[in-house]
């Protein structure tokens, strides 16, 4: 890169002089831990700070949950916060925690399974204080849903609200729900909300 990623005032986009591939995309990430990146379609990188202590603690229970439930499915695999999926407009984006169906993980070569795979089936995004909610909506409907995801939750632990979202549905809006019961490809994973509100 032509650029001191350590000079830049953070969040941070960058253009490179010559757009990234997936391969130096990886090592770029790995180079400059804790910060996160993602790329954009048209090849900008994004450069976010760590995250704060009280969204870590909430996304390490959040892909938790959805992991033991996921094990005693067996229907699919979870990936955690730091896991980066190519989207069909070249963009690199990390879900806060999702899910994809078996055959479609087993699909994927080796070398897919280490790089940025393919979309997941179904997503999760928690609101952090840092985020603005229409941010996180706007990626939810322009990029998520039409790359592949069939069902995203947006969940903001500061209202204690939920925004469902379903392949060709209008997104449900639940407010301090007690539980959010998954559907489509997640259907029997039900989340109580108690456990990420507290």
């Amino acid at each position: 890169m032509d650029f001191d990623i350590a000079c830049l005032p953070l969040p941070a986009r960058v253009t490179p002089a010559v757009p990234m591939s997936d391969l130096e995309l990886l090592r770029f990430s790995r180079a400059n831990r804790p910060l996160r990146m993602e790329r954009e379609g048209n090849g900008d990188i994004v450069i976010m700070t760590p995250t704060g202590n009280r969204t870590g603690k909430l996304n390490q229970r959040l892909g938790r949950l959805l992991d033991e439930w996921a094990e005693a499915d067996g229907r699919g695999v979870t990936f955690d916060s730091d896991t980066g999926f190519k989207l069909p407009n070249g963009s690199v984006r990390s879900p806060d925690a999702s899910w994809l169906a078996n055959e479609k993980w087993e699909s994927l070569s080796e070398e897919e399974q280490d790089g940025f795979g393919m979309c997941p089936d179904f997503i999760v995004e928690l609101v952090s204080s840092s985020d603005r909610v229409s941010d996180v909506q706007k990626k939810i409907v322009q990029e998520w849903l039409p790359s592949g995801v069939q069902v995203a939750w947006l969940i903001d632990p500061k209202t204690k609200s939920v925004v469902v979202f379903r392949e060709g549905k209008e997104p449900e809006h639940l407010s301090d729900p007690v539980s959010v019961v998954g559907s489509g490809p997640v259907m029997g994973f039900t989340l109580v909300m108690s456990r990420i509100w507290g």
